[in-house]
């Protein structure tokens, strides 16, 4: 072999290290191994799908709320299926238990690196027929105790050296809407509290950023597209044709819990489907 073939071989043997090298990086940057997560609203639908994913990427993960046979369930299939997992119930609204849920998920697991706002509540009204306490049990859970959980959650990433919190929106946050007003009242309020989070809490290697997902097939959403002709309206203005799916969100949220977002915070994106692109 001459000279000129040896440079040849010896470049090109250098330059395949060096892809395999970057690709094995790659693929570290969304590796979840060893991270701790606690999931709100884990029972079903996103939040569900959500702990799933995260338990799939391999984090240990803490399920939360309100119905236990649920979150139980949830916690089940994923030590079935060889991951890590634990749950309590929980009701985001009251500081007492989202305090007890951050020190039991750390004495079970014995950090907390992740934290996913995705409790929510809202009612299909009108705004001139919801009533005051509608109002107040929605504000309540969605920005109450988005703002409760992040507090409790950050003391303890603060004390670690950092942290990663993902707060779920809507697309509601950021375009008006009927029947849900309360509802994407209070996204936009937890839109703005990610980002005050963010700005407050960077200095403490902390990122907070949002998903908003557009119209999902869940129960969450079950009155609206169960039915046909109203579903079909929504169907038409989504430039993909069809709604989301619990498991499309799941994707957005790992990329923001894992180190190739590290430089990301107080952002919001959306998994819509193309619904704000086109309005």
């Amino acid at each position: 072999m001459n000279s000129s073939m040896k440079v040849y071989h010896f470049i090109w043997r250098r330059c395949s290290e060096n892809l395999e090298q970057e690709e094995r990086h790659m693929g570290d940057r969304f590796d979840l191994n060893g991270k701790v997560a606690i999931v709100t609203g884990g029972g079903k639908g996103i939040g569900k799908a959500i702990a799933l994913g995260l338990a799939e990427a391999g984090a240990k993960v803490m399920i939360a709320a309100r119905t236990q046979a649920e979150i139980e369930a949830v916690a089940g299939e994923i030590k079935s299926r060889g991951g890590e997992a634990a749950w309590r119930v929980t009701d985001v609204c009251l500081n007492e238990q989202v305090e007890a849920l951050v020190k039991a998920t750390v004495e079970t697991f014995g950090r907390l690196d992740l934290l996913i706002n995705n409790a929510a509540r809202s009612f299909l009204r009108p705004l001139l027929e919801l009533r005051e306490d509608g109002f107040d049990k929605i504000f309540d859970t969605n920005v109450k105790g988005t703002f409760l959980l992040s507090r409790a959650a950050a003391k303890v990433m603060k004390e670690q050296g950092g942290g990663r919190i993902v707060n779920i929106t809507t697309v509601g946050a950021v375009r008006g809407g009927i029947m849900m007003g309360v509802y994407h009242a209070s996204k936009a309020a937890v839109k703005m509290l990610t980002m005050c989070m963010a700005a407050e809490w960077a200095p403490y290697n902390i990122s907070v950023n949002a998903v908003g997902p557009g119209l999902t097939r869940t129960h969450f959403s079950q009155p609206i597209w169960s039915n046909p002709e109203l579903e079909r309206q929504i169907v038409m203005r989504i430039p993909k044709g069809r709604l989301a799916e619990p498991r499309d969100i799941v994707g957005a949220v790992l990329f923001l819990c894992s180190d190739s977002a590290g430089f990301i915070t107080g952002q919001s994106l959306y998994v819509d489907g193309g619904t704000l692109a086109s309005t």
